[in-house]
């Protein structure tokens, strides 16, 4: 088994979008060449990657075929051939996260499953098949239907709050999930090595924007209670563990307005809600998940200072080719970093970048956030 610090060691990436970008520039660092496949030629990763090739991660061959010389394979998307990587990892390569723990977390059903069945608190729910299956039970509502395989960033979810709503109803097999009166939604990011070593961030609290239903906003520390964030990094390593993962595993989760902690979902990967990491903690998830599908000692997850993470959208009415407006007013701020992610094409509400504010000061943090966003807009 070669070390990482070999010079033929080889990473591969199925995925080469923005999180793929910030993992590489992260790898650098340890001299790491990171080879990356995704079915975009000018995808975020293709100017910065050791190697790029251009292919469906979705097709059985051409990951196979990735996957089969790297010594590490690893994914920046979950919807990826799992088959092709049950047969790399027969062959002896290390695929982190494994295809089993792939195989559960890309089927919202599954998911919610392992969560019932491993006595994980999670909303209650029902597994449907069809529409008309998921009309059948809009009596029984409110619920959020989410499709269990191809969602993402908002994608996929609709609710239904009663039995008008047929019109928004998914003609797919989908989870009913029942709508969680909350008060915060909070995430923990956690990774374990192959040893079995688990570390957790700090909990953050997350802020949507709601007509995209992404996130908007992230702040870190969250403002919760002690017995709150007790409770959220007990419940994400517990799902780390039982899942046996290697690798980052974010853990998005509900606080219910009575004080309860349930699980929403999970990603086997750097997620969006752990990007304020890279300039507010002692490592950063980038490293830590690196540091983890390698077998190296997980990094200090310790907050360095407050941080206020502002995700960068699309202007709502723009498409075609990117322009920023006001990112040089934005530089002029004290502590703010900003990461674009190198997308050559805008259209409403596409993740173009993100900008991280740090200050001793929380609120402060909050306040120039807030006006970063009404500062920088992405047009084209």
């Amino acid at each position: 088994m070669k070390n990482i610090y070999s010079k033929d060691f080889t990473l591969g990436i199925l995925g080469g979008g923005q999180l793929g970008r910030m993992f590489i520039q992260e790898a650098v660092n340890y001299d790491v060449r990171v080879h990356v496949l995704d079915p975009a030629a000018d995808a975020p990763c293709a100017a910065i990657a050791n190697k790029f090739s251009v292919g469906s991660f979705a097709d059985y061959d051409t990951v196979y075929n990735f996957g089969k010389d790297k010594d590490v394979l690893t994914i920046e998307i979950e919807h990826v051939n799992v088959e092709a990587l049950k047969a790399l990892e027969k062959e002896g390569v290390r695929v982190f996260p494994q295809p089993h723990v792939l195989e559960i977390i890309k089927d919202k059903g599954l998911q919610k499953s392992f969560y019932r069945d491993h006595q994980i608190p999670t909303a209650p729910f029902k597994l449907v098949e069809t529409k008309a299956e998921a009309i059948a039970e809009l009596k029984n509502g409110p619920w959020m239907q989410k499709m269990r395989q191809g969602g993402y960033d908002g994608k996929g979810v609709t609710p239904l709050r009663n039995e008008s709503d047929t019109e928004r109803v998914f003609d797919f097999p989908s989870v009913l999930e029942e709508m969680v009166d909350f008060s915060k939604e909070i995430s923990v990011i956690v990774a374990r090595n192959s040893k079995g070593e688990i570390k957790s961030f700090p909990v953050v609290e997350m802020e949507f924007n709601a007509e995209a239903n992404l996130v908007e906003f992230l702040f870190s520390p969250a403002e919760i209670s002690k017995e709150i964030e007790a409770s959220a990094q007990a419940i994400a390593r517990d799902v780390a563990d039982k899942l046996q993962i290697v690798g980052i595993l974010a853990v998005e989760m509900f606080v219910t307005k009575d004080q309860q902690v349930l699980v929403n979902e999970v990603a086997p990967r750097p997620h969006n809600s752990g990007h304020q990491t890279i300039e507010g903690n002692i490592t950063s998830q980038y490293e830590q998940h690196l540091r983890a599908i390698c077998g190296l000692p997980l990094g200090n997850t310790d907050i360095t200072l407050p941080s206020v993470m502002v995700n960068l959208l699309g202007e709502k009415g723009y498409s075609g080719p990117v322009k920023y407006q006001g990112i040089e007013e934005v530089m002029a701020h004290r502590g703010v970093y900003i990461h674009l992610y190198g997308k050559t094409e805008t259209k409403p509400f596409r993740k173009m970048g993100h900008c991280t504010v740090v200050d001793e000061n929380i609120k402060i943090a909050k306040e120039r956030a807030r006006a970063i966003l009404k500062t920088l807009k992405v047009v084209s």
